[in-house]
């Protein structure tokens, strides 16, 4: 029995098809950033599922797709990063999608549909989670419209509701 109502655990079947999808979104082998035996509880709020990774909100699901919240480090430390500039920083943080002209640097080769982390250029600090739009060496190339959906941003619900853990 969870201690939160509106919580309810997954059964191991459950858990581990979640943790394997998330894996492959992020490339990882689920032990290494889970451990051996996560527990994990799912709650849905404002039209988002939660998984709480042993008490944790460490993965949600929005409109069909997961990704890891930005307080998951482990997980946000695998993925590629957008660097933008800090003209773009406020955008970003109010919800906005990522546009080629504010990109700044590309850290890793990445495909379309792959979840990104957009970082600032000056501090490196974990401003949101995106989804490409476009491969990674198309948007080098790009000089202007959105390259990356803003999926999740340090002043969304998603957001809110995770500080208030």
């Amino acid at each position: 029995m969870s201690k939160n109502p509106g919580r309810q655990f997954l059964r191991e079947k459950q858990a581990k098809s979640l943790l394997l999808e998330f894996s492959k979104k992020i490339g990882c082998v689920p032990e290494k950033i889970f451990g051996p035996e996560p527990r994990i509880e799912v709650v849905e709020t404002q039209g988002t599922e939660f998984f709480f990774v042993n008490g944790k909100p460490l993965i949600a699901r929005l409109s069909g797709t997961l990704f890891p919240t930005l307080i998951f480090s482990e997980a946000l430390s695998l993925l590629p990063q957008i660097v933008v500039d800090m003209g773009a920083v406020p955008h970003v943080c109010n919800g906005a999608d990522i546009m080629a002209p504010g990109v700044s640097k590309i850290t890793r080769e990445f495909k379309e549909n792959d979840l990104l982390l957009i970082v600032d250029e000056h501090h490196g600090k974990s401003l949101a989670v995106g989804i490409a739009l476009f491969d990674s060496r198309s948007i080098r190339k790009i000089e202007h419209g959105k390259v990356v959906r803003n999926v999740h941003c340090i002043s969304d619900k998603i957001w809110s509701i995770i500080k208030k853990q």
